[in-house]
């Protein structure tokens, strides 16, 4: 009986080993397969026919590096043909828009841009679509909101109420404002208030460069009031009321994109994360499709005796 359980033991070793060799050329073909998917994909638009573009502009908007990067691929990309820029965003920061602004506006001088404003495309979410040739909304979409706020909270009333003091050493009389241990100085606060106005002047001057309109006329609507695409409409701050399929329709009647032609979703990630992601996504379903169910996935995790 020693003897029998010592094979039963070693034969369990073995297939484990099997089990553990197998995964791994699987995770390498994986790899590969991940590899040969990824070239493919960025070798098609030099063979086909070319595809529409889609950069995703989704909750809030910072100045993303990577995402700057991918746009300016995208504008030195002979294959793109097109540009979609789908918003539902409430916003973000200035500088984030401004980084988005800029790159768009790059794209634009190679090939044309459209934007499809889908629920929210507020502040820094509708300057993302100003660079568009061509700009849609929904009828209920949320936009507007041109304008730029700063916030900080003051607390030193419940501060002084603990019986705490704060002590602030600084180079000069700007540099802790604003500060939540003080009420700002008067000083202070129009110093700021020069700087919400700048910003507020260069956010006006786009309006008006990518609408077209007198710089008057976007001042008059640019108090942070948002409008729904409807509305948005008749002021023109859209040119269309519909979404990506009529965004599809202009392309092809006016700029000679076809409308057949696939769309390919822009990825910031590099191209060794993609692989990676590519590879681990064939692993995963490769181990679902042969393993779930068979004594060979159980083996592979059933610990040593």
């Amino acid at each position: 009986m020693g003897l029998e359980s010592d094979l039963l033991i070693d034969r369990r070793r073995l297939k484990r080993r099997l089990a553990l060799w197998r995964a791994a050329a699987v995770l390498l073909l994986a790899f590969g397969a991940g590899w040969l998917a990824w070239n493919r994909a960025a070798d098609a638009p030099l063979i086909g026919r070319g595809h529409v573009a889609r950069l995703a502009v989704e909750g809030f908007i910072s100045d993303d590096r990577k995402v700057t990067e991918a746009l300016d691929r995208v504008a030195e990309d002979s294959g793109a043909r097109a540009l979609i820029v789908a918003i539902d965003s409430p916003g973000g920061s200035v500088a984030g828009g401004e980084a988005l602004y800029a790159a768009l506006t790059r794209i634009r001088a190679e090939k044309p841009v459209v934007a499809v404003m889908r629920g929210t495309a507020a502040s820094a979410g509708y300057m993302t679509a100003l660079p568009a040739e061509r700009i849609f909304a929904r009828e209920a979409t949320v936009t507007g909101s041109i304008g730029v706020i700063l916030q900080t909270p003051e607390v030193s009333d419940l501060l002084a109420g603990l019986g705490v003091r704060m002590q602030t050493i600084a180079s000069g009389p700007f540099k802790d404002q604003p500060s939540p241990f003080r009420p700002l100085s008067a000083e202070g606060k129009a110093w700021l208030d020069r700087v919400i106005a700048d910003m507020h002047d260069q956010f006006v001057a786009r309006v008006a460069a990518g609408r077209r309109m007198e710089a008057g006329a976007v001042r008059a609507i640019a108090d942070g009031r948002v409008f729904t695409g409807r509305q948005a409409l008749e002021l023109g701050l859209v040119d269309a009321i519909g979404g990506e399929r009529e965004a599809r329709a202009w392309l092809a009647a006016e700029r000679g994109v076809p409308a057949e032609l696939p769309v390919r979703d822009i990825d910031p990630r590099s191209t060794t994360e993609q692989i990676l992601g590519a590879s681990l996504k064939t692993l995963a379903k490769t181990l679902i499709s042969e393993w779930v169910g068979v004594d060979g996935f159980r083996l592979l995790w059933q610990p040593a005796r």
